[in-house]
C-alpha cells in the first residue's frame, strides 16, 4: 500500500499544478485587461494576413485606418463616459447630425481653408452642445442615461433628416486628399491615431484623470472626499459630444459626401469595442487606448469574414458570434477560477 502511494501522490502535484497555472493565467487575464484584448488582437491580425497577403502594403493598410478612425474617435469618447460609469446611446445620432450639418451647410467645394476652419468649430459645438444637454439630464436632473441618451439619439437624428433628407453635398477636395494622404510612407491618419492615444495618456495622468476613475468606481466614496461627482459626471457627455463630432468630421472627409443615416451603426459598435479594449462597463477601469485596439479587432474580424467568402445572409450572425464568444471569454476565465478556489 505504501509502495503505491508515491504515484499517487506526484499524480496529485501534476494535477496542482496545472491547476495552479490555469488559475494563475486567469488572474493575469482578471487583473491586465489589455492582456486578453491584445492576445485576440495578435490572433486576428495573423489570420488577416492569411487571409490576405496584401494587408501590411501600403496601400489597403492605409485604407483600412482610414476606415478606423471614425468609430476609434466615437469609441474613445464612448470609453469616458462609461468609464465615468454613465453610458451614451446617442453618439451615433451625433455622429449623423455632425455629417449632415457638414455636407448640408458648412462646406461646399469651393470652401477655402478659412472657412473649413470655421466649419471644425461649428461641428464641434454642435457636438458639444449634444453633450451638454446629456449631461445636464443626466447629471443635474438625475434621469437615467441609458433612458436619457437613448431618446436624445431620435432628437438628434431627426434634427439630421431636417438638415439633411437624402443623401448629398461634397467636400473640398484637398480634404480629401489630405485624409487619404500617406506623408513619408506613412498615412496621414495614423498620426491621428497616435496624437488621440497621446491625448488619453496625458489626461489619464491628470487629477481629472483620476476623479473619472474614482467617480466611476464608486461615486459615492468618490463624493465624500471632495470630488465634484456631478460635474464629472457632466463633463464626460460633453467630452463625448466632442469626439462624436470629430468623428463625424473624418467620416465626411472619408465619404466625401453627406448621408442622413452614416452614423446610426456606430452607437453598438462603439460599445463593444469599448468592451473588446478591456473596459469594465460598470465603470472605473480600463482606457482608451484598450478601446482603440478593440475598433481594431472587430474591423479585421469584419475583414476575415468578407475574406472567408462567407455567405452575405450568415454574416451577421457569424459576426455576433464571434464578438459574443470574445466577449464571454474573460468571464470564463472568472468563473473557472471562482470555482477551482470553492472546491479548494
Amino acid at each position: 500500500m505504501t509502495a503505491l502511494n508515491p504515484p499517487r501522490s506526484a499524480e496529485s502535484a501534476i494535477v496542482a499544478s496545472r491547476n495552479g497555472r490555469g488559475v494563475a493565467f486567469g488572474r493575469l487575464i482578471a487583473r491586465h485587461t489589455y492582456l486578453f484584448t491584445l492576445l485576440l488582437l495578435i490572433f486576428v491580425v495573423i489570420v488577416n494576413r492569411l487571409v490576405q497577403s496584401s494587408l501590411f502594403e501600403l496601400r489597403p493598410l492605409n485604407g483600412y485606418l482610414r476606415n478606423f478612425l471614425p468609430l476609434m474617435l466615437v469609441a474613445a469618447g464612448q470609453t469616458i463616459v462609461i468609464l465615468g460609469g454613465g453610458i451614451d446611446l446617442s453618439v451615433g445620432a451625433i455622429v449623423t447630425l455632425g455629417n449632415a450639418a457638414l455636407a448640408g451647410f458648412l462646406l461646399t467645394p469651393d470652401s477655402t481653408p478659412g472657412q473649413v476652419l470655421i466649419a471644425i468649430v461649428g461641428l464641434s459645438a454642435i457636438g458639444m452642445i449634444c453633450g451638454w444637454l446629456n449631461g445636464m439630464c443626466i447629471s443635474y436632473l438625475r434621469l437615467q442615461p441609458i433612458v436619457t441618451t437613448y431618446a436624445a439619439s431620435f432628437v438628434y437624428g431627426g434634427i439630421a433628416l431636417l438638415v439633411l433628407p437624402r443623401p448629398s453635398g461634397k467636400l473640398p477636395d484637398y480634404l480629401l486628399l489630405l485624409y487619404k494622404s500617406t506623408p513619408g510612407n506613412i498615412p496621414f491618419v495614423l498620426f491621428v491615431m497616435i496624437l488621440l492615444a497621446a491625448i488619453w495618456l496625458i489626461l489619464r495622468s491628470t487629477r481629472y484623470g483620476q476623479y473619472l476613475l474614482a467617480v466611476g468606481d464608486k461615486a459615492e466614496a468618490a463624493y465624500s472626499t471632495g470630488i465634484p461627482v456631478n460635474r464629472i459626471r457632466f463633463s464626460v457627455y460633453v467630452l463625448s459630444g466632442l469626439f462624436s463630432a470629430l468623428a463625424a468630421l473624418a467620416l465626411t472627409m472619408n465619404s466625401g459626401t453627406g448621408s442622413p443615416r452614416i452614423g446610426d451603426a456606430m452607437t453598438l459598435t462603439s460599445i463593444v469595442a469599448v468592451v473588446l479594449g478591456g473596459t469594465r462597463l460598470s465603470g472605473g477601469r480600463g482606457g482608451v487606448i484598450g478601446s482603440l485596439l478593440g475598433v481594431v479587432i472587430l474591423s479585421a474580424i469584419t475583414n476575415i469574414i468578407s475574406f472567408a467568402n462567407v455567405p452575405s445572409w450568415s454574416q451577421t450572425l457569424v459576426n455576433a458570434l464571434i464578438i459574443f464568444s470574445a466577449l464571454a471569454i474573460p468571464g470564463l476565465f472568472r468563473l473557472i477560477r471562482s470555482m477551482r478556489s470553492a472546491r479548494q
